[in-house]
């Protein structure tokens, strides 16, 4: 199975986007994007320095950007999985068919404003924790009045929060740990961002979605997103929640991902994967001399092709693994209605209620009680019908 990410916040190196403009009909994509996004990307991604492209509110956009310019010359079509880190994550969507790209960008223009004005309100920073036993890291985190901003994998968390406290880190790290303060003026993925969540919240009421064609993965905990409205829901609470791209790496593991794509601008995720997923085959895609690289693994590793026609129901899936355990008041030929509990999984993460995308009828059930299932694992059959 092949799976494409997308970098987040913290890729961006000056000048990358230029080998891409050599593309047909890639510049003139860029300037529509910069129309959207108030933002001059071409000149953000050729001629600015490291300075004016760590700006949040310049980063977002030019990495969604960057991500979906490049994703234009991948198959993603052959991908089994796609997911983003932070805002990554709005690349990834728009890889899916949640987003178009224009909304994708937009959006990450957006958020990336409003992430920048909230981060002047107090002085906030964050900092690398490398090494320690997680739980004393987190514990440590708390104790010194910070949040768990990303969890990336065992061994790197990055903390955020008030400078004081990111200070008191520094001074006093966990055992067999070490803090790396970063330069950055902000406090990403805690409450901190709250402002930055409520206008986000109030722009994405406004966005059109579909439900993922294929399987996507969400930050918040490795899960699948089963519909459009519920990816918006978590890309928005997602602002001030931490990353766990610790536990979207585990389910890739889970799903037997034999081969990982990066997008532009490449290099942070597939050194995250080389220590995390073993025997998986990895490739960045950094420059236009890439693709053809990238086309080769997608063949090797990508999805078969399909002729099968369209049918007129939509599957349910599992968001996370586990046990499955049926809604013991549903059976085939009821009517259920948007939001409401098909069931739960029950797994190491906890217990998450399995609800319907979609109103209609429950054609039948693809698993039985009692069957271990998957990320992504169809669950049951629903003939869609309009919702009362």
């Amino acid at each position: 199975m092949l799976a494409i990410v997308a970098p987040g916040q913290g890729a961006q190196k000056p000048g990358f986007l230029k080998p891409w403009l050599d593309l047909p009909g890639a510049a003139d994509r860029l300037r529509w994007w910069s129309e959207l996004t108030g933002k001059d990307l071409i000149r953000l991604g050729t001629e600015a320095d490291a300075d004016e492209i760590t700006d949040t509110a310049n980063t977002q956009p030019l990495l969604v950007a960057a991500g979906l310019l490049a994703a234009e010359h991948v198959p993603v079509a052959d991908a089994g999985v796609v997911a983003g880190h932070s805002v990554g994550e709005l690349t990834a969507y728009a890889l899916a068919g949640v987003l178009s790209p224009e909304a994708a960008v937009t959006l990450a223009g957006v958020r990336g404003r409003e992430m920048a004005a909230a981060c002047h309100a107090e002085p906030t920073t964050m900092a690398a924790v490398l090494g320690g036993a997680q739980e004393e890291v987190l514990d440590a985190i708390e104790q010194a009045g910070a949040w768990p901003a990303n969890r990336n994998m065992a061994g790197q968390i990055v903390a955020a929060g008030p400078v004081a406290a990111i200070d008191k880190l520094v001074d006093n790290p966990p055992a067999r740990a070490r803090v790396r303060k970063l330069a950055v003026a902000g406090a990403f993925h805690t409450p901190h961002m709250a402002p930055a969540k409520e206008e986000m919240r109030a722009i994405a009421g406004g966005v059109d979605t579909a439900d993922p064609e294929r399987l996507l993965l969400s930050n918040s905990d490795g899960s699948a997103v089963v519909s459009g409205e519920s990816a918006l829901n978590l890309m928005v609470n997602q602002i001030t929640a931490p990353v766990r791209w610790d536990a979207c790496m585990e389910t890739l593991a889970d799903l037997g991902v034999t081969a990982l794509i990066e997008l532009a601008p490449a290099g942070t995720l597939t050194g995250m994967a080389k220590r995390a997923l073993k025997g998986v085959e990895l490739l960045t895609v950094n420059t236009p001399e890439d693709l053809e690289a990238a086309a080769q693994l997608a063949a090797s590793h990508g999805a078969e092709p399909t002729v099968e026609p369209s049918v007129a129901f939509h599957v349910a899936v599992s968001r996370a693994p586990g046990v499955f355990s049926p809604n013991e008041g549903l059976t085939p030929g009821d009517r259920v209605e948007n939001g409401v509990s098909l069931g739960e999984v029950s797994g190491r993460a906890g217990t998450q209620t399995v609800t319907a995308a979609h109103s209609g009828l429950l054609l039948e059930w693809l698993v039985e009680a009692g069957d271990r299932v998957a990320v992504g694992h169809p669950l049951a059959r629903i003939q869609p019908q309009g919702e009362r």
